[in-house]
């Protein structure tokens, strides 16, 4: 649906309703003409070239600048023409020029096309030639010559405006029906994969876990990609990110498996580039070593917690915790798992890393970062 539509058809009616205003100057004031005849004749020519161009601008292709500048050369024509029709007092005076109001047509569809700007040359245009007509030109200021080009000025620029407004409106309804368009065919996609393949792999990772044995392993690899392909169809993948920035959120929802439960904010958490690539590279750390210490099958959760100025992410584990001074001397042995992979990439960051556990009772990592993080 084009919303300009309904400015051709105002612009259209008012064109069609000028020519019947000169008209009706011409019949009652043959005084002021001096070949009333040939006045006719043009207002003829006035009459076709308002139903032409009124066909062609009611499709869009057509309303080209080739098509605007004819329309605007053939205006000044018949507006020049009225130093030839209307007598000299006439014209001195300040008698309404022939083409009456029809003259303002073209500096409307030129602002309806290229805005502001392109209305108002199209109105100071047509409005010199208006201030031509009046002799002496000296003196034009002190008289009411230059009243219509400045109301038509106005005008253009306000129906440029406006068509400014439209053709934003216009993007942002059809970005609008795109959302929607894409959100049901997202709806629909979900409840046909829910209804077979995410219920199948369910069923796999439940009867290979009873199973046991190898499988088992192919239970949790369905559990995996059941959670990988839930997160993707109810994922929010329609709001872009500013330009350089990602969401956290969707980097460590892939992170999410049988065993690993994602939970985070409805919003989008929105980082530097650099942020979540480092904070989730340090969260699958963890998870590894979750796996590594504490068997294929053990559980984790992921928790992320957007503070304002900072972004927090915990992740705990159900495993039998560290020893006391066991990161000490991992890190003694050359190990830096924990120190590097983990707690240097969010010091790098400018943010803090900190790891509790007690013995049986599982470890929790809690990593924070700020919005604004270090330079690389």
């Amino acid at each position: 649906m084009s919303l300009q539509a309904p400015l051709w058809r105002s612009i259209a009616a008012f064109r069609f309703a000028s020519l019947a205003y000169a008209a009706i100057l011409l019949a009652i004031r043959p005084i002021y003409y001096a070949h009333w005849g040939w006045a006719w004749v043009v207002l003829a020519a006035m009459t076709a070239w308002t139903i032409v161009t009124t066909i062609a601008y009611s499709v869009p292709a057509r309303r080209t600048w080739l098509l605007l500048a004819a329309d605007l050369i053939v205006t000044v024509l018949a507006l020049l023409s009225t130093a030839l029709l209307q007598t000299h007092a006439a014209t001195s005076t300040g008698v309404m020029p022939l083409t009456a109001t029809w003259l303002a047509g073209p500096a409307l569809a030129w602002a309806v096309v290229g805005g502001v700007r392109a209305g108002a040359a199209a109105a100071v245009v047509i409005g010199a030639c208006v201030v031509l007509l009046r002799e002496p030109l000296v003196a034009t200021y002190r008289s009411t010559a230059l009243d219509g080009p400045v109301i038509l000025l106005m005008a253009a620029m306000l129906v440029g405006y406006v068509s400014i407004l439209i053709t934003r409106a216009e993007q942002a309804l059809q970005r609008a029906t795109e959302i929607e368009a894409a959100s049901k065919e997202r709806e629909r996609l979900a409840r046909t994969i829910h209804d077979s393949v995410l219920q199948v792999l369910a069923m796999v990772q439940r009867r290979g876990t009873e199973a046991g044995g190898e499988a088992a392993e192919i239970g949790r690899l369905a559990g995996e990609q059941e959670a990988a392909l839930r997160a993707l169809v109810t994922g929010d993948g329609l709001v872009s990110p500013p330009s350089g920035e990602l969401d956290l959120s969707v980097h460590l929802t892939r992170q999410a498996s049988a065993f690993v439960s994602v939970i985070t904010p409805a919003d989008p958490v929105l980082l530097t580039e650099r942020t979540v690539t480092e904070t989730t590279a340090a969260v699958r750390a963890a998870i590894d070593n979750v796996r590594r210490h504490c068997g294929e099958s053990a559980r984790a959760w992921v928790l992320v917690d957007d503070e304002g100025a900072a972004v927090s992410v915990t992740i705990r584990d159900e495993g039998p915790g560290i020893p006391a001074g066991r990161l000490a001397e991992a890190a003694a042995e050359g190990r830096l798992g924990v120190s590097q992979s983990i707690s240097g990439r969010i010091r790098d960051l400018g943010g803090s890393a900190e790891i509790s556990s007690t013995p049986g009772a599982g470890t929790e990592v809690r990593l924070r970062v700020p919005r604004a993080a270090r330079p690389a």
